[in-house]
Parts: C-alpha cells; structure tokens; sequence
C-alpha cells in the first residue's frame, strides 16, 4: 500500500491526530483529527450532491486552512482537483472551470466578488472557501446536503469521529488525480493531468530527501495553485505530520521575514526572487559598514568572519531550517556566490507543472552552484544536443513524475513528447559529466543577435532584479525589440523616501507606466496592474510623447495636491555650542593583530557631529574621547603607540 498516494495521507490523518496540522497565519487553527473530521463532512456532501469519483472540483483562492482541506477532501473521495490561481482575471477563471467541466466551485471571497456565475452555466454549486456555504446552488441535491450536513454526519457518527474512521479508497497510479492550468486564457491555456503516480513520486522523493517531520514547521508562501507550491509546502507537510502555516496574503518580503521570525521554519521553500529581497534588504548592508570590511579582508579572520556572517543569514530565515529550497528559476549570480561564500545550507531544483513538478535536485552538501541539481530518483534527463556538456540543447524528460497530457488537448500532447516518449520541457540547458543539470533558458526565448550570439532574456532579467529599487523584470522581445516590464520595489523606494522625510514619504503614491502606447505584449500591462492595484496604489498608463493618459495623471496628481497640508519650511539654525552627547553607553573593544576596533551606540552619534575638516571640531571630538575613558581603557587593555584605532569610517594611529 506504500505505493499508493491517498494510502500517506490516511496514515499521516493516523499517526498525527492529536498533533496542529494546518493554520492560517494570525487566524484559524486545525489539528489533524479537525483536517479528518472536517474532510469527512465534504465527502458527505459530495456523496449526496451526487458527485461521483472523477468529477471535476475547482479550487480559486489564497492559500488557506480551507483550501487545504478542500483540496484533500476532492482526492481522497476519488474526485479530480482543478486548482486555479486567485490572481487571474476573472474572464480567464470562467474559461478554466468551463473548460475543465468542473461541477463544483470552492471560491474565495476576494475572487467572488469578481466572479459572474452566468458565465460558469455547467456548475452545480459556488461554495465559500470561508465556510463552506453555499453562494449559488442549481441542484436541490446540494442544497439540501448543506442544509442538513451537520445532521448527517452527526447520523453517521453518533458517538465521537475516531482515527479508525479514516478510510479512504487508495489509488491506482494511472488514475486522473489533478488537472493543472499552467495559464489563465483558454487560447493558450494547457490543463496538465497529473495522475496519482505522479503525486507519489514527488511524494516519495520528498521523504527520501528529506525524511519526515512529524510536529515541525513550515510556512506556505508559494501558491497552491502552482504545483512547486503544492507539492512542497502542502501535500509533502500534510503526509509528514508537519504544522503547516498559510501566509494567506500577499508574500511580500517584509511579511515572511516577519514570519520566519515567528514560525521558525524547519524547512524553507521558496522562489528565487523572495530570496534574494531578503538577503539584499536584510544582510547585504550590514556587509557594508567598516568593521565587516575591515574583518573580512583579514585573513585569519575571514573563516569566523563568514562563520558569523553564515548565523546572520540564517537568523534572517528564522534560525531554524535545515534547508532552503530555491525552484522556478536559477538564483542571482551576485546572491548565489555571497551563499556559496558563506557555506549557507541552500540548493536549488528544477521543476515544471508537467512533472507535478521536480526534475532534479541536489542536496546542498553535494550542491553544485550554479546548476540546479541531478535528476530526481525515477526521473531521466537528457540534452538534445551533439555535445550535452558544452553545447546548449533542449532539455528532455523521461519517468514517473511525467504527466498523462493536456486535457482536451491531443495536438499539444502529441507536440509536447518525442516519438520515443521524452517530454520536451522547452528549457535549455547543459549536464556535465557529474549529471548537473545548468539551466540557461527558454528556448522560445533565445533571441539570435546580430552577430550571430545568443541572447537569453533571463540573464537580462537577472541584472534588471539585482538593480536596488527593482522587484522583479520580465523581458521579451517582439519584431526584433526587446521590452522589459519592471516592477518597482515600492518598500524599499518609500523606507528610503522615509530616511529623507518621513512626512514626505507618508504621502500617497501614484503609479504612472509611460510608454504604454509601444509595449509589445500588452498582457504584461495587465500583469503589472494586478500588482501595483495588490498594493492599493493606483495606476495611471501614459505615453507622455503622444500626450495619451497625461491629462488624467496631472488631474489626479492635483486632486491629491489639493488635499495636503500647508507645506512647511524650515528655517537652518545656527547651533553656537557643540551638542551633548552621553558617552557613558557600554562600548566593544576588540584587538586583531595591531587594530583596536571600537564600537558604541553614542560613538556613531558624536561622529555624526563631527566636522573631520575643521580643526575645532577634530579637537572637540578628541577632547570628547578622551571624557569618555575611552583612551584610559585602551591603554589599560595594552594598546602601544603606532597601533590602529578603527571607529566605524575613522582609522588613526594612536599616540599617547
């Protein structure tokens, strides 16, 4: 029975009852014994609404206890889960439950809203992801069921609901468990079928990697709707026994490192770009101040240096993590080598919605950098390419994790294998001799230059996102030109805003796209809306050279302006004595060869009112150290004349 999917989720059910399984973070929360219980009133309400085994149920929503449950409720009754993402228009969520001939609907209320449920004829019922009510019922069968679904369990379990009660039809590995929609519109929009052998291989090669975790942490950041998400930081979890906490909001980087902080996951899955935000807002400008320079161009110092460095990064992820998985695209070079540096715990893997979805992998002891890992256990990867190592081809897929083809689609499900059954993925890449697999892009993105060299998009990307106030960039090209779509980080635009003045930056912010007239795929404007309108910003599309959308900005821009305060001016004053600074404050003295490397919270603040230039103001600093006992404790401590003092950006040769 090991071989069987649904048989992991029973004995995890089992084996877990009394242990937290699922919580909304900040919200609701559910042992496994609450996950069986609350499965089990689905099942009867699927069973007497007429839902039969491989009926379709979609899933629209933010990542919740909810969906949770009502995802493991469709697969353990026999149905087929069609997950869809929150964020697609709803035009584009229409399509997918229509063409997927859903019977059921689990919505959101945020998607709700949006949702128009004339254009959805063939459902049977909308039911709120919230609470499991019912928003539209065109069968009397569900309604009734709902209306009495407290009765009927209560009839069919009189007494109490006890882990024996868990029994679940197991699966056959050929059997239709998932059908995955890997865009939002129905011209180009591809529902994978992923059958239960691909679940359990995915599955399986989880717990081989990384064994189980009954009673540990992890946060659910990546949308379910994926699958790299789903596999990963559900259904891998759920089967384990771990404590699963849903963000339920948009992951922003300040909200999982607060997070990270709180749960203190011990494991780590996420996207490159989540990653990379936070290294770079959290780590990289400690790494700029004096001392940490200073320290790591010292040679005996460096490993401990690093050493230190390596507990900081780690803090940042909450401390506690065995490991952090990177998926979905390769890491920034510039972030990957400061990691690889430091030794941190990290790897990252390759996937596709079309293998449910690892490809390959490597455990960060064995990692390679820059490659994405080996082929995962019964999985096989090949290059079309003369030369795998050094030529770049198209990288083919062969095994268990492979999906059965598009639904309703045999042209792209004949066109997506070879005729001796390898999966074209459509990426490009190289496999050493060692089997590291090195990703190098699209192949429907290359773009041949006019010298005859490649050019892959993605390295484009990668510098526009190593940029300080950039989020994330897509490039493409069309007709011979390459347009980049850039979101702007807004955090860290307003927390620099905020260091100038932080009235200024408490203002409101309007987002104008300039240039909208030329952009070559206008779904990415689309895209870039949905983001900033996630925000609560407004956006504005112009083309200032064509005056289009200019007329709008300005007016909205004085409607705002009209709304402000009296601007206040602030006259400079002439300070006649040095301010007072309390030195009395603890102060760290440390000795490196020949360098004293002092540092104290009030030393920053009398620097900072120090005029370096002025002679005065050199000898009022002076003067100012040495009330401080600063110099006394020095000499105490066996400081020689020549020997360096460092104070943050000041370094001087100390004389009695």
């Amino acid at each position: 029975m090991e071989e069987s999917f649904i048989y992991y989720i029973e004995s995890s059910i089992k084996e877990n009852w009394d242990r937290p399984a699922l919580t909304d973070y900040h919200g609701i929360n559910c042992n496994y014994k609450d996950v069986a219980r609350k499965i089990e009133k689905l099942h009867i309400l699927f069973e007497h609404a007429g839902i039969k085994k491989g009926d379709k149920i979609a899933l629209c929503g933010r990542n919740s206890t909810n969906w949770g449950i009502a995802f493991l409720a469709t697969l353990t009754y026999g149905a087929v889960v069609v997950p869809i993402l929150n964020e697609f228009k709803p035009d584009n969520i229409h399509n997918i439950v229509n063409h997927s001939e859903a019977r059921l609907l689990f919505v959101g209320s945020v998607v709700w809203e949006g949702l128009n449920e004339a254009s959805m004829e063939a459902l049977e019922g909308i039911l709120s992801l919230e609470d499991n009510s019912i928003l539209v019922s065109r069968s009397q069968m569900l309604t009734h069921a709902r209306e009495r679904l407290n009765e009927l369990f209560g009839k069919k379990y009189p007494d109490r609901f006890r882990p024996e009660d868990v029994t679940y039809t197991y699966d056959k590995p050929e059997e239709l468990a998932i059908i995955n929609y890997t865009s939002g519109t129905t011209s180009f929009s591809k529902g994978v079928m992923l059958p239960y052998r691909s679940l359990w291989s995915n599955l399986t090669f989880a717990f081989g990697v990384f064994g189980k975790l009954p009673g540990e942490q992890v946060i659910s950041m990546l949308p379910m709707a994926h699958m790299y998400g789903l596999a990963f930081e559900f259904i891998y979890e759920f089967a384990s026994g771990a404590h699963v906490f849903f963000l339920t909001r948009t992951p922003s980087p300040k909200i999982i490192a607060d997070a990270f902080s709180t749960v203190r996951p011990n494991l780590i899955i996420s996207v490159p770009l989540i990653i990379e935000k936070i290294i770079r807002k959290k780590v990289f400008p400690a790494l700029e101040k004096p001392l940490i320079k200073l320290m790591l161009n010292l040679p005996l110092l460096d490993k401990k240096v690093k050493n230190s460095i390596r507990q900081k990064v780690i803090d940042a992820f909450g401390g506690n993590f065995k490991e952090l998985i990177v998926g979905g695209a390769a890491l920034n070079k510039e972030v990957e080598e400061f990691l690889h540096s430091i030794n941190f715990p990290y790897t990252v893997g390759y996937g596709m919605t079309e293998c449910g979805p690892i490809l390959s992998y490597a455990g960060w002891e064995t990692f390679k950098k820059g490659s994405c890992g080996r082929a995962a256990p019964r999985m096989q990867l090949k290059i079309d390419s003369p030369d795998p190592a050094h030529i770049v081809g198209e990288i083919l897929a062969k095994g268990d994790n492979l999906m059965i083809g598009y639904y309703k689609n045999e042209a792209a499900t004949h066109a997506a294998f070879t005729p001796d059954g390898w999966l074209r993925t459509g990426d490009l890449g190289l496999i050493d001799e060692e089997g590291n697999l090195f990703i190098k892009g699209r192949s429907k993105n290359m773009i041949l230059g006019p010298s005859g060299q490649n050019i892959y998009p993605e390295e484009i990307e990668d510098h526009l996102n190593n940029l300080p106030y950039v989020c994330e960039s897509i490039v493409v090209e069309k007709e011979g030109k390459l347009t980049a779509l850039i979101y702007p980080d807004f955090e860290a635009i307003n927390a620099e805003l905020k260091q100038y003045s932080p009235e200024l930056a408490s203002r409101k912010m309007i987002v104008a796209a300039n240039k909208t007239d030329i952009m070559a795929d206008p779904a990415l404007l689309d895209k870039f809306r949905a983001h900033v309108e996630g925000l609560g910003l407004e956006l504005f599309e112009i083309s200032a050279a064509a005056h289009q959308g200019t007329r709008e900005l300005v007016k909205k821009a004085a409607q705002e302006l009209a709304q402000l305060p009296p601007v206040a001016v602030y006259e400079p004053t002439y300070v006649e004595r040095p301010p007072e600074v309390d030195t009395s404050g603890e102060v760290s003295i440390e000795k490196y060869d020949d360098t004293w490397v002092v540092e104290a919270s009030w030393l920053q603040h009398l620097m900072a009112n120090v005029n370096f230039g002025d002679y005065e103001s050199r000898n009022w600093f002076d003067r100012k150290l040495r009330e401080s006992g600063l110099f006394d404790r020095l000499e105490a401590m066996g400081i020689q004349d020549g020997d360096i003092v460092s104070l943050y950006d000041l370094e001087f040769e100390y004389q009695r």
